[in-house]
Parts: structure tokens; sequence; C-alpha cells
């Protein structure tokens, strides 16, 4: 299982979430796109999944507070309680002992992040 965590602003446009995964290594061979459960309805995350044509995992904040991150962002911490929601959300998605293959990466408008992570499933 392979699945892209992204985290984003309210305002990140599809092609500032299209960027960061295309920075993270693309959408070859993803089964699935995460983040935090509050943001799993948004209309540009609900685009990006279709165009990839993989499901949107919701991971719940408590969980990602939960995963430890190669990369810290203060910001993030402070709101989520771990370093890089894209990270954490992808690692939670694919399942125990998931690893990341590509760590987060920030669209150039500093709007979204992707990071990619493999693993077993949930």
């Amino acid at each position: 299982m392979k699945v892209a965590g992204l985290g984003f602003k309210r305002n990140a446009t599809l092609s500032s979430l299209r960027e960061a995964l295309l920075a993270a290594g693309g959408s070859a061979d993803l089964t699935a796109v995460a983040t935090v459960s509050d943001k799993a309805d948004a209309e540009v995350l609900k685009q990006l999944a279709r165009e990839c044509g993989v499901p949107i995992k919701a991971v719940p904040a408590d969980v990602l507070a939960k995963v430890d991150t190669p990369t810290q962002s203060k910001l993030v911490a402070g709101k989520f309680g771990t370093g890089s929601v894209a990270e954490a959300a992808a690692l939670a998605a694919a399942g125990p002992g998931a690893r990341l293959i590509a760590t987060r990466v920030v669209s150039q408008d500093r709007t979204a992040t992707a990071a990619i992570a493999e693993g077993d499933g949930a």
C-alpha cells in the first residue's frame, strides 16, 4: 500500500496540492491519499483524489498526534501534536510498520505539503 499524506491550508488550490504531490514523487502506484479528518471533505482534496483514481483516508487528529515524524513544523506541532500532518497522515493510513519513502515537501505558495509512505495497510 502506497499512501500520499497531504497537509494543506484552507486556501490551498488544486494546483498547490498537485505540485506538492509531484514533488514528493507523484501519483504513480498510489492506493490512497490521506489527511486529517477535519479536512478530508475539502473539495480540492476530492478533486485530487479523483484525478489520481484513489480514495481519501481520513485520519483523526488524535491519531496524528501519536505519530513521530522526521520533519518538524512548530506551527503544526502546536496545532496537531505532530511535526508534519502530511507525514503523519501517510504513515497512519499506510498501516502499522509503514515507512516514509518521501518526507514532507512544500508547495511554492506554502499552502500544501505532501509525503508518501509504504506499508501493509491498516
